[in-house]
């Protein structure tokens, strides 16, 4: 625990590095659809966080973060529109061209497109990824050290090899996601940013029940570094506590927790205080029953909520770093390349 307090308090004297993502997913489902799934969708996210989404039902680019609604009113957006709906043109030829590849004439089949590059705001390192799956499974992905497309499957030989044919395709791809797709990056980075501006947290007490830790929640505050800290009979107390991760929140702001792990008749017996430290200001909640909110709680059920969708973007993450296919790509590829077509 002083190993973390110590490494956040360096993170507040010095610009502590971290890798921003930039992804686009395309799905295309193909056969009968529960009611209310589109057959085609797109969704891009920026550290993880949605800002736009397509589908073939509603056919618009719909604005998912506040701060997007600016840049949707310009014309380049319109284009971005026109380009999902090419895409999703190109998209049901491919997944019946896939279809055939594996034998198969009927059924309900999934392909899925995932595209896009992250960016170290500290070292300046970046990488792209272009990943494509069928039925949950990779099916080829471009590999830009060696720039080419690569397979696991025998299914997807006469797709990698085609596609590997075409150098100057590969050349393209290749200056996109290593130049073009890390600006675009960067520009919404800023558009975010001037969006928010500074948002202090808001602290609450958490409990599930009577018997369970009490946590400290802080809320909707922006930029994302922040402190928790523990304070008994107004000392440091590091001792019983457990840091939550960072969680960002659906509107680009973040959240965070600390757990107190001691019995109730310990805390009712002396004066423990949640310390919360963001951009220079200092809050505090004192932990005295009437403050704590019960698992009755809308935040609460909302906290979980998130972290249980975090934990599932960290494995996703993880995924995407062992260079194990799914799919995403991101916004002006439109301007460098056409979405290739199996056949």
């Amino acid at each position: 625990m002083k190993y973390i307090s110590q490494k956040l308090t360096l993170c507040r004297l010095v610009v502590c590095s971290e890798r921003h993502t930039f992804i686009t997913l395309y799905t295309e489902i193909n056969g009968q659809t529960v009611a209310g799934i589109p057959d085609i969708s797109a969704v891009t996210t920026l550290d993880g966080q949605q800002i736009d989404y397509y589908d073939s039902e509603i056919k618009k680019l719909i604005p998912k973060q506040d701060w997007m609604k600016e840049f949707a009113s310009e014309d380049r957006f319109k284009e971005y529109t026109e380009f999902r709906e090419r895409v999703q043109q190109t998209n049901k030829i491919n997944i019946r061209f896939i279809m055939e590849q594996f034998n198969q004439s009927h059924g309900v089949h999934v392909y899925q497109r995932m595209y896009g590059c992250d960016w170290d705001d500290e070292t300046g390192e970046s990488r792209g990824f272009d990943q494509h799956g069928y039925d949950g499974q990779d099916f080829i992905f471009l590999d830009l050290k060696e720039l080419r497309y690569i397979t696991p499957v025998l299914q997807g030989i006469i797709t990698a090899q085609k596609w590997n044919k075409n150098r100057e395709q590969l050349e393209l791809l290749k200056q996109y996601y290593e130049y073009e797709c890390v600006e675009w990056l960067k520009y919404f980075l800023t558009l975010r940013k001037a969006g928010l501006e500074k948002r202090a947290p808001v602290v609450s007490l958490l409990q599930r029940s009577s018997s369970s830790p009490v946590e400290c929640h802080a809320t909707g505050f922006y930029p994302s570094a922040v402190t928790i800290t523990w304070l008994r009979k107004r000392e440091d107390h590091d001792e019983d506590v457990d840091l939550g991760q960072l969680l960002p929140n659906e509107d680009g702001t973040f959240q965070k927790t600390s757990i107190l792990n001691i019995h109730p008749d310990e805390w009712k017996k002396h004066q423990y205080v949640c310390v919360v430290e963001h951009e220079g200001k200092t809050i505090q909640k004192i932990l005295r029953e009437n403050e704590i909110k019960s698992n009755n709680s809308k935040l609460l059920i909302v906290r979980y909520i998130v972290k249980i969708i975090f934990v599932f973007l960290r494995t996703y993450k993880s995924i995407l770093q062992k260079n194990i296919s799914v799919c995403e790509f991101p916004y002006s590829c439109i301007f460098v390349f056409r979405s290739n077509v199996y056949k």
